[in-house]
């Protein structure tokens, strides 16, 4: 049996739920809305097993053989925010959370992706030395609370991005001459800096050993918020030449991500640049786009359909 632990309106979820009913495979949903109604008794004694405890029935965690583990920040969620940090519901949905984390990491099913392998992307920094040491090119970087070197570093590239240096989603974007004057607030919050590569996006799942990669072209500095700007997104399916496709899988396997998003560019030159990994990617955005059967890749890797895992 597969468990799914996420939110029924996550796309992603959604789309390897129903990939997973097509082929008419067993599976338990646990449904972070329904946290209250939901609990784990979990046994850890050598080996981790226990009972998860669903509205819809129990689920014995010896029968599950693989999980889709892509949970949202329970923090955020109204029924968690309205009932009040330190209420019994918040404590009770922190408990849950801890103990699903630690069956996770420590269960013998198939996981996709444990945490201890997805923590890689919670310091941009780490994973760029991690996405270096497979020999992959990464932009030159600087992370300061000195404002004079962050300017120094932007006088030495001429074009220079900022993004964030945690996990957490941030939008990408340029230094302009308005930040001149604001540069001198890194004072007070370390802050990323990378050189500009110019070319082309590509984005790569590596599902196992299948890879599917598309080519973005947009003028918005980053194209996941392109509608923002009024900027185009064009998005087509592409094939990567062997040795690059070697590399990311290669980098998937050394990261222990079955499933990974990579962000890729390739220079006018043909020099390829990794941006970063990210270990729960919101496919569901590229699959529409592309036709690519990213989540179809993802319920057979699940179901044991075809599983060539890492």
């Amino acid at each position: 049996m597969v468990l799914i632990w996420g939110i029924a309106e996550d796309e992603p979820v959604a789309m390897v739920r129903a990939a997973l009913e097509r082929r008419q495979h067993p599976f338990a949903f646990l449904d972070q809305r329904l946290m209250a109604g939901t609990a784990l008794d979990l046994i850890v004694d050598g080996c981790v097993s226990g009972t998860l405890r669903l509205p819809a029935g129990n689920v014995n965690l010896d029968h599950i053989t693989s999980a889709y583990v892509r949970p949202y920040d329970f923090r955020r969620l109204p029924e968690i925010q309205n009932a009040g940090t330190g209420s019994a519901v918040w404590n009770h949905a922190l408990y849950l959370e801890d103990a699903l984390l630690c069956w996770a990491e420590l269960s013998p099913a198939f996981i996709v992706n444990r945490p201890s392998a997805m923590a890689s992307n919670n310091s941009k920094p780490y994973q760029s030395r991690l996405i270096e040491s497979q020999g992959l090119r990464t932009p030159e970087t600087l992370v300061t609370t000195d404002p004079e070197e962050a300017l120094q570093f932007w006088e030495r590239h001429g074009t220079v991005i900022y993004k964030s240096l945690s996990g957490v989603r941030s939008i990408v974007s340029k230094l302009t001459p308005s930040h001149r004057e604001r540069i001198k607030e890194v004072a007070n919050c370390p802050t990323q800096f990378q050189q500009y590569i110019s070319g082309v996006d590509v984005r790569v799942h590596v599902i196992g050993t299948q890879v599917f990669a598309c080519e973005i072209t947009s003028d918005a500095d980053d194209y996941r918020y392109a509608g923002r700007c009024g900027a185009e997104v064009q998005i087509h399916a592409c094939e990567l030449d062997g040795h690059i496709r070697e590399q990311c899988l290669t980098l998937s396997h050394r990261l222990d991500l079955p499933l990974a998003g990579i962000d890729l560019r390739r220079t006018p030159a043909g020099e390829w640049y990794c941006f970063e990994v990210n270990p729960s990617p919101g496919f569901s955005f590229y699959e529409h786009a592309t036709g690519q059967p990213i989540s179809n890749g993802i319920a057979d890797l699940l179901a044991g359909i075809s599983i060539n895992a890492l």
